[in-house]
């Protein structure tokens, strides 16, 4: 991941007490969301099932819903009971979900979600989180901008592309201020033990020896969890009229071999962990060996860009999980080493 010249996303005045609504409040973006929001001076209020829901000790309000079964009547009147003024949807269902499962919490309910803040008397913005995988395959070398053709060939894929769709949609006829941010692959601090950075991880804070996991011949695009909160944040305060009906990557802007990723970690970690690539173990269910995109709209529309390293990424993804870091390493990722460019290594 790329560091950039370009400052963080200033939204402290734009946003300081405004009320912001993030569906999927609990999840593993949606944390890191609500914190950048809270730390811009918002009123957060997270939704999802497993909130605790109503006020707690510190007077922050969260709400308890499971918002695959919640209708249209019922999402406008969170709305318009929390005074949003800005709505992200955060929640949906991942690969490890089944397809019915998948097409109610990524397609059916942003449908109703669009339906629903199309019908109220002062529309909040609406930023949903689309994903990289609704572009489907892409040759290795190509960096996918935003108007690359979607064409995948995944469940989950397609799932995602419709329910952005539905925003597009309700932004073109229905005078929603809906922007789709396409993120790509998330990684660093409470990263889920379904991602492949998360399982790597944890097998590092087991203290175990040896790592086997399926063939790692991909490249993705990984981005800083805490980044795209930051490109939430930039989008809430973006021109609406700039970002309105717009799709917006949000990813490194790189292709790192998985391989790598995994290597990385275990450098981190200083543990001598042996990896075995075992073809008999089940692949990713993604279509995408390569994933690279291009963020230049981000930077142009959002004023954002990555500022984390991958180095960064996985030192706070081990330090979160417990895993063991030598200080030797923790001090030369703290400094940001070098590389023969001057630039910081990955």
């Amino acid at each position: 991941m790329a560091a950039s010249p370009v400052p963080p996303p200033r939204g402290d005045e734009a946003l300081a007490g405004t009320p912001v609504l993030v569906l999927g409040g609990s999840g593993y973006l949606g944390r890191h969301i609500c914190s950048a929001f809270g730390a811009a001076g918002a009123q957060v209020v997270p939704v999802s099932r497993g909130a605790r829901g109503g006020v707690d000790g510190d007077g922050c309000r969260s709400v308890r819903l499971d918002l695959t079964a919640a209708g249209p009547d019922e999402l406008a009147r969170l709305c318009a009971g929390t005074g949003a003024r800005v709505l992200v949807n955060a929640s949906g269902a991942v690969w490890g979900g089944g397809e019915r499962q998948m097409a109610e919490a990524n397609t059916e309910l942003v449908g109703r979600l669009a339906g629903a803040v199309a019908r109220l008397p002062g529309r909040p913005r609406l930023i949903h989180l689309g994903s990289a995988y609704e572009y489907g395959p892409a040759r290795p070398g190509t960096a996918i901008a935003e108007d690359w053709p979607p064409a995948p060939t995944t469940v989950y894929g397609r799932t995602k592309l419709s329910g952005s769709q539905a925003v597009l949609r309700a932004a073109a006829e229905l005078g929603v201020a809906g922007t789709v941010l396409r993120v790509s692959v998330a990684c660093g601090p409470g990263a889920p033990v379904s991602s492949l950075a998360g399982a790597v991880a944890a097998h590092l804070a087991a203290g175990r020896d040896e790592l086997r996991l399926a063939p790692l011949r991909d490249h993705r695009d990984l981005v800083d969890v805490r980044d795209v909160a930051d490109a939430v944040v930039a989008a809430a305060v973006a021109p609406v009229a700039a970002v309105t009906g717009a799709v917006v990557n949000i990813g490194s802007g790189q292709a790192v071999p998985v391989r790598r990723l995994v290597d990385l970690m275990i450098a981190l970690s200083g543990r001598p962990v042996r990896v075995i690539e075992d073809p008999a173990l089940r692949r990713t269910r993604s279509d995408a060996a390569w994933q690279r995109l291009d963020i230049g709209r981000a930077r142009r529309l959002l004023g954002w860009a990555p500022r984390r390293t991958l180095r960064e990424s996985l030192r706070d993804l081990l330090a979160a999980v417990g895993a063991p870091q030598p200080a030797a390493v923790r001090a030369a990722t703290a400094i940001g080493p070098r590389n023969s460019h001057g630039k910081d290594s990955r």
